[in-house]
C-alpha cells in the first residue's frame, strides 16, 4: 500500500500571500489530503479546517483568473493566489488555487486578470478526486 499525505487543493499548495485576503487563502491551504493507493483501490481522504468543513457562505477571495473554457463568456475558472505560478503543472511550489463557478457568465474576462470574488465555498468530499473545494455562485466584487 502506498500512502501519500500532503496539503492540497486541487493540487499541492504552498505559497505565502500578503494583504487583507491572506486569511481566506490560508483556510484553503489548511485542507489536507491523504491519498491511499493499494493494488485494488484508490481513495483520497480530505480533512478541512473547521471554518470551511461544512461550507462557508459569502467567502471572499482575491486572486488571478484562469478561465477553464475558451470563448468570450466565462462561467468556470480557476482562481490562483499568485499568477507567477502554474496552476496546472503539478509542481508543489505553485500557489494556491480554487475552482470557481460564477453565478452569471462574465464577458471578456481575460486570463490573469486580478479579481475579488464573493461566493459560497463548498468542500468536495468525493474520495475519488483531489479536487477539494469549489467557490459556487461567485460574483466579481472588484476587478
Amino acid at each position: 500500500m502506498k500512502n501519500v499525505s500532503t496539503t492540497a487543493l486541487t493540487v499541492a499548495l504552498s505559497t505565502i500571500t500578503t494583504g487583507a485576503w491572506a486569511d481566506d487563502w490560508d483556510l484553503l491551504r489548511g485542507i489536507t489530503v491523504d491519498e491511499v493507493v493499494t493494488d485494488t483501490s484508490y481513495q483520497v481522504n480530505k480533512t478541512f479546517p473547521a471554518a470551511i468543513q461544512n461550507g462557508r457562505e459569502g467567502m471572499v477571495l482575491t486572486g488571478y483568473a484562469v478561465p477553464l473554457t475558451p470563448g468570450s463568456d466565462v462561467r468556470e475558472l480557476v482562481l490562483v493566489s499568485d499568477i507567477g505560478f502554474c496552476p496546472f503543472c503539478g509542481d508543489p511550489s505553485h500557489g494556491a488555487s480554487v475552482q470557481v463557478s460564477l453565478e452569471t457568465a462574465v464577458p471578456g474576462l481575460e486570463e490573469g486578470a486580478r479579481i475579488t470574488l464573493r461566493g459560497d465555498m463548498t468542500p468536495i468530499h468525493d474520495p475519488q478526486t483531489w479536487n477539494a473545494a469549489i467557490l459556487k455562485n461567485a460574483v466579481i466584487i472588484e476587478s
